[in-house]
């Protein structure tokens, strides 16, 4: 009778541990933010750039997290049973080395960095059954001494397909693909003003 009430217990905490929690009773998920193409012809004309993402150290974690806008919405959750494969700023510089062929920030001779830093990476809901991928921080083009060349300020946001970390992630992923493409552009406005001339000498 003593070993089933304890075992009664034990339930009732794990219980309560998972309420509040999405994805409490489902098999444990780990997710990246999968493969993406390099683009064309972006390997030669970036091979001078290093490529650094940071993020604050409650990021330093596999943990997905999501807030609920209307309860609680600075409150900071994550999915009981679905993880990252990694920190989040270690997938997020891995897709952009891969889609803009660039190289981490210590590795070859690069006279420049482009260093992201990335303040938001969450999926926020709306209401119970919509939710949106936000992404937000900084880029910076710094020189070979660190000094700051040029700065581009990001907010960017993505429906969610479903409203469970699945949606997040995919979400989230579309999310760093538009930034992708919005340091191609802003990369490209660097060049044609004359701001990259200290990283291509």
């Amino acid at each position: 009778m003593r070993r089933l009430l304890i075992v009664s217990c034990c339930l009732l905490v794990a219980a309560c541990y998972s309420a509040g929690k999405r994805g409490g009773d489902s098999a444990l998920a780990i997710y990246d933010l999968g493969p993406s193409e390099v683009r064309t012809g972006a390997v030669p004309k970036r091979r001078e750039l290093a490529l650094e993402v940071r993020a604050p150290l409650w990021m330093d974690s596999m943990g997905i997290e999501y807030r609920l806008a209307y309860d609680e919405p600075a409150r900071l959750r994550d999915y009981t049973r679905a993880r990252w494969a990694g920190p989040p700023a270690q997938l997020i510089q891995q897709r952009l080395m891969q889609q803009l062929g660039m190289r981490p920030s210590g590795q070859g001779r690069t006279r420049c960095v482009l260093r992201i830093d990335v303040d938001v990476f969450a999926q926020i809901f709306n209401d119970p059954e919509t939710s949106r991928g936000h992404l937000q921080g900084r880029a910076q083009l710094l020189d070979s001494t660190r000094a700051l060349l040029t700065i581009h300020e990001f907010r960017i946001e993505k429906q969610a397909p479903s409203a469970d970390s699945r949606g997040g992630v995919a979400a989230l992923t579309a999310a760093v693909d538009q930034l992708g493409n919005e340091l191609v552009a802003w990369e490209e406005a660097a060049w044609s003003e004359g701001k990259r001339a200290a990283c291509s000498s």
